[in-house]
């Protein structure tokens, strides 16, 4: 029954986690999963927990990870337990379980996110056809406008230091 509650605590983390950061769901908050998951848990114990899925979530989304590279990734996490900072396997197995179910709308929720993706599903383009002769003539000649720019941009404040 211990490791069900566990479980069913680590995988509401999760989903409070991805709530707020992919889903930027700002009632939840660090302190409300705190309270409802692990009320029992130390701060420092809960803030280190919560920092550890964060950042594996992070890692996964950012990968976007398929079943295989999922489950490569935590074996490695598996292994680094001796050394405190891993996951138990019970832990993996939750990840796993979410990452499944939630991936898709995860990798919807990040392409949504990105600057240029909206924006470029509605953009047009288009394409100049110049060749090299006249691409270096524009060129000479936004050159030449810049130093013209320049040259008064230079000069204005020799004059209102003159008057």
């Amino acid at each position: 029954m211990a490791d069900a509650d566990a479980a069913k605590s680590l995988s509401g983390l999760l989903n409070g986690i991805t709530q707020k950061v992919y889903y930027n769901n700002p009632e939840i908050t660090e302190e409300l999963l705190k309270s409802e998951l692990y009320p029992e848990m130390s701060q420092d114990e809960f803030t280190a927990l919560h920092g550890k899925m964060r950042g594996l979530l992070k890692s996964i989304a950012s990968a976007d990870m398929d079943q295989g590279q999922l489950d490569a990734f935590l074996t490695a996490q598996t292994k680094r337990r001796q050394g405190g900072a891993g996951l138990s396997s019970e832990q993996a197995v939750v990840l796993t379980r979410f990452w499944k179910t939630h991936r898709p709308k995860v990798r919807e929720a990040l392409l949504n996110q990105s600057r240029w993706e909206p924006a470029l599903r509605s953009s047009e383009f288009v394409c100049l056809e110049m060749d090299e002769a006249k691409v270096n003539l524009l060129l000479k000649q936004m050159g030449d406008i810049q130093q013209s720019i320049d040259r008064i941009v230079h000069r204005s404040p020799q004059k209102s230091e003159e008057a």
